[in-house]
């Protein structure tokens, strides 16, 4: 069995740059603000998603062309990992858009983010270590934390049966994709990755759209404009770079901050109240990823030391 120092170093890729954190916090922010854009728009749930990566393409694109990258060879096996990174993208989009308008956002937002679990467990198993004392304490916590924030609003009933099982399905499919984007982006830089992975899952979701009988031309352009640029090409875009420098037990616990974000919009635009469990449950979802950035530290300090 490796010790806590071993574990931690398989489970980080590498000692991140300091605004790696801030990056993937910034991504997780503009993510939560997604169901609110999918339920202010004119069009079906999966047309909604179909339109957040058709809008999202050509900016992605033209900025991967102009802003430097690093260059790299696409073959045939990474060829496959981001087409299967943007098919899973596109099952995760479908089934949460569906999710959302299905049941209360509360739990769309909780069952949404079960990757927050499984990718951590994926890292663990791929590193084939247990978790060290620390990271152990910061799971607790966050779960606990989670917990706490989402418990008061999380509501289990027949009526929010399916939009919870489809928002559960969806969170196994972004767990998913995160290893499909973290296996490629050993190779490919940011933007030229997720606009590859973009490309990939639109016509899926145009196909699964048109199939469900959605809606597709909308009347108002505005809410799918915000969906595309907030939460595809910048939120999606802090997501791949972050994915590409933060363990998958950081990127787990981030994905946390996502129920925070959702419970101060409907605070701040539908006046619903937050109280101190509230306010609890994000404190130790914060103290968890401190913690857990505690060996990524050491790792840096050591990695400048050498």
């Amino acid at each position: 069995m490796a010790d806590a120092t071993t574990q931690e170093t398989l489970v980080t890729p590498q000692a991140p740059p300091r605004f790696a954190l801030a990056s993937l916090l910034a991504a997780n922010a503009l993510l939560a603000l997604g169901p609110l854009f999918v339920r202010m728009s004119d069009v079906g749930p999966v047309a909604a998603a179909f339109w957040r990566m058709g809008l999202a393409l050509p900016l992605i694109a033209l900025m991967a062309r102009l802003l430097p990258h690093r260059p790299s060879r696409i073959g045939r096996g990474l060829a496959i990992v981001i087409a299967l990174s943007g098919v899973l993208f596109a099952a995760d989009l479908a089934s949460w858009h569906l999710g959302i308008v299905r049941t209360k956002m509360a739990n769309a937002t909780l069952f949404g983010n079960s990757a927050s679990l499984i990718y951590p467990v994926y890292g663990f198993l791929a590193a084939r270590a247990w978790p060290s004392r620390m990271q152990g304490i910061a799971l607790l916590l966050a779960a606990a934390g989670a917990a706490l924030l989402m418990g008061r609003s999380a509501e289990l009933s027949p009526e929010h049966l399916l939009g919870d099982l489809l928002s559960l399905l969806a969170g196994m499919f972004y767990a998913a994709y995160f290893v499909a984007i973290a296996r490629a982006r050993e190779t490919l830089s940011p933007l030229p990755l997720l606009a590859a992975s973009t490309l990939a899952s639109v016509a899926p979701l145009l196909a699964l759209a048109w199939a469900m009988g959605d809606r597709i031309l909308p009347g108002d352009w505005t809410p799918l404009l915000a969906l595309a640029i907030g939460s595809q090409v910048i939120g999606q875009g802090l997501m791949v770079y972050a994915l590409g420098r933060m363990s998958p037990l950081v990127i787990g616990l981030a994905l946390l901050t996502q129920p925070v974000v959702a419970a101060s919009v409907g605070w701040l635009i539908y006046g619903e109240g937050l109280g101190a469990l509230d306010f609890a449950g994000a404190a130790m979802i914060g103290l968890a990823l401190v913690l857990v950035r505690q060996p990524e530290k050491r790792l840096s300090a050591a990695g400048r030391t050498a």
